[in-house]
């Protein structure tokens, strides 16, 4: 049993309740496409309508996950994106990204975040929770770590976001080098406490 497409939900909406009311119902819709389709098909959502989970990503903001299940095609969109860089930011990301790799060979790269205004999106490293972001600007890699706040940093790498009370930061910028250990072992820090977490 295929559920209804979402154009149809969104089309016999109750107009008269507030947007956020109907953004919220979208997404769940949204959702539970998703989780049915993951049953029936073992995670693979190959018969999902594509451009039905587009439409309502455009409408929610919510990121599609369907373009980027298969490992292979997350690592390949994280190549294009360094290749896409070029320069010293596409070489510092591929670097962070090696050290990562070394640091955990279980880690898991995502892509998040994918939208009109950067449609590579945001290459994300987890292992039992998100590890850490990369993410570019014109002036520097940012390297946000989703509880840096409980990380110890005895070298001082963390550079950014040390207001926040969860989040911490590495800004990178054209020149500036990393120390590989120190940073290995906050990956692993990192990694350890996603771990004692669950």
């Amino acid at each position: 049993m295929y559920p209804i497409p979402l154009a149809s939900i969104d089309r016999h909406a109750d107009r008269a309740k507030p947007p956020a009311f109907r953004r919220n119902m979208l997404y769940v819709a949204q959702n539970e496409l998703r989780r049915t389709f993951a049953v029936a098909d073992n995670g693979a959502l190959n018969n999902l309508d594509r451009s039905t989970i587009s439409m309502a990503d455009k409408r929610t903001g919510v990121e599609s996950e369907a373009a980027a299940k298969d490992a292979s095609t997350v690592s390949q969109l994280i190549d294009a994106k360094i290749a896409s860089l070029g320069g010293w930011r596409g070489d510092t990301l591929s670097r962070i990204r090696h050290l990562i790799h070394e640091s955990d060979p279980d880690v898991i790269e995502e892509v998040k975040w994918r939208k009109p205004s950067n449609p590579s999106g945001v290459p994300v490293w987890s292992h039992a929770g998100i590890l850490c972001t990369g993410e570019t600007y014109r002036d520097k890699v940012k390297l946000t770590f989703a509880n840096g706040a409980s990380l110890a940093d005895p070298s001082g790498l963390f550079n950014s976001s040390l207001e926040g009370k969860t989040r911490r930061a590495i800004d990178i910028h054209d020149g500036d080098q990393i120390d590989a250990t120190a940073f290995k072992d906050l990956i692993r820090a990192a990694v350890a406490l996603n771990t004692t977490q669950r």
